[in-house]
């Protein structure tokens, strides 16, 4: 094999134009530049309608000459793998019967597959806020201050906390608005609640925890993570006044509690004083570890706001909070605020995987903290979002007078009650409409049932807030035909 790439008379590589990967071969220029050429349309690595380097920008990057890129240029058109238009420069011919980007037919064949099912047309899944109503003015507006202002070592791999700019811009903001005691020394920026937890799974088991007790409702996600991490998940019951925080003494090797006080995910409920009191208690007594899990405290309706749990012992109870409902999952950005000696082994932790994120998305949410921006979108969404949860009332009282809501004083989501033996035949109806959604089944905790204090309840988790405002009518609409 012989690389024909050197050419003196070529120049230095050019500065302009794409870039495009070529092995010449052959015992020719011009031949050797016409295969490499001609396969790469052939096989598909260069789709219909890609546009190729100029001549001059491909000579130069290649060590050729000029002519020989203009000569194979001018072979392939002739044989029509390419097209050359006056404005619109060299690019690859489109062949019938084959869409742009898609490779020839025999590079493509594959086994048959069975055809995805058809996207539901509304969506009312828990889990995400309204995506439409990202502030993206806003958030740009703080990326190009963040930018303009940060220093060179930002862009650098810093600190494994997390820039101390967002830390401290979220301590502040914690403090003001959750009743958080934070100290940026105390923050963690992780890349959601997931990470967070992942990094905490992974302490617990140095710090040899046999068993993290978790909420008898809540998501499989999480449970799994702690299981795979080699720890026990032992239920707790979850009933009108939250988790039974009273049994985690009768639980064996349990060094920590995973909770969502403020609001129960998926029920809603907040936990009730004298239980967040019996948590913070059974912390103490054992020298055990509360996971608090504040996904949405910011979002509340018909009641005073529920402050963390977190204020009432900061060296017991370890912080998560994070951007996915606040803003948008996709900000990728979370955090935890830490027990002081947790910091070094929360550091540790993260240092074997994802050692920092984004400095400069960091650096965006702490100027749109900072500039009060962040306030303003959560004022705003808890306005809208509250107006959504009215509508889905006054829908319901309507066309299903005799559905029960429960757990809509704060959040995204509310539960309404079904008659017993209804929830899987109403979710199939739903689907068949074209709405998801989910049912309260799939949250309860099937691997135990904590002295027989889980009577199953019939009911779907509503999100209330996720679909945009073009969508609304018409899930609120699906929603009430398949009701029982």
């Amino acid at each position: 094999m012989t690389d024909h790439r050197t050419n003196s008379a070529a120049g230095p590589p050019s500065a302009f134009g794409s870039d495009l990967h070529l092995e010449l071969r052959g015992s020719g220029l011009r031949a050797g530049l016409t295969h490499a050429l001609r396969e790469a349309v052939r096989t598909g690595r260069l789709a219909p309608g890609t546009r190729l380097p100029a001549s001059r920008s491909l000579a130069a990057d290649l060590g050729v000459s000029r002519n020989t890129v203009t000569e194979a240029y001018a072979e392939l058109v002739a044989e029509g793998r390419l097209t050359a238009r006056q404005g619109s420069g060299t690019r690859v011919a489109d062949r019938p019967g084959q869409p742009r980007g898609a490779a020839p037919a025999a590079s493509r064949a594959t086994p048959a597959r069975p055809l995805p099912r058809p996207r539901p047309r509304y969506g009312l899944q828990p889990g995400a806020p309204n995506l439409a109503d990202f502030p993206r003015t806003q958030w740009l507006a703080a990326a190009r201050r963040a930018l303009t202002a940060a220093p060179h070592d930002a862009l650098g791999y810093g600190d494994a906390r997390g820039r101390v700019e967002l830390r401290t811009a979220l301590a502040d903001y914690l403090a003001r608005a959750r009743g958080v005691y934070a100290e940026p020394e105390r923050v963690v920026v992780c890349s959601g609640f997931h990470h967070g937890l992942m990094l905490m799974a992974r302490a617990l088991r140095a710090r040899r925890v046999p068993a993290v007790a978790v909420e008898a409702y809540g998501l499989d996600i999480y449970r799994d993570l702690l299981t795979d991490a080699g720890l026990r998940t032992p239920p707790l019951a979850v009933d009108e006044h939250g988790v039974r925080t009273d049994d985690l003494a009768r639980l064996r090797g349990v060094g920590a509690v995973l909770m969502t006080p403020a609001h129960q995910y998926p029920t809603g409920v907040a936990l009730r004083p004298d239980r967040r009191t019996a948590a913070v208690d059974w912390a103490r007594a054992g020298g055990g570890l509360i996971l608090e899990d504040d996904y949405d405290g910011e979002f509340r309706y018909d009641r005073q706001p529920v402050g963390a749990l977190q204020g009432l012992d900061p060296e017991r109870v370890v912080y998560f909070g994070s951007a996915s409902k606040s803003l948008a999952p996709g900000v990728r950005l979370g955090w935890m605020v830490l027990p002081e000696d947790l910091v070094p082994e929360i550091v540790a932790a993260k240092g074997y995987g994802d050692y920092m994120s984004s400095a400069l998305e960091q650096l965006t949410l702490a100027e749109f903290i900072t500039s009060g921006g962040y306030d303003r979108h959560v004022r705003s969404m808890r306005l809208r979002y509250r107006r959504r949860r009215d509508e889905l009332v006054a829908a319901l009282a309507r066309r299903a007078p005799d559905v029960h809501v429960t757990g809509m004083a704060a959040g995204l989501q509310a539960v309404l009650e079904l008659p017993p033996g209804t929830e899987r035949s109403t979710v199939e109806a739903a689907a068949r409409h074209g709405l998801a959604i989910s049912g309260l089944t799939e949250f309860r905790y099937e691997t135990a049932d904590p002295g027989g204090q889980l009577p199953e309840r019939d009911a779907l988790v509503v999100n209330y807030a996720a679909p945009s405002q073009s969508a609304w009518a018409g899930a609120l609409d699906a929603l009430c035909e398949v009701l029982p």
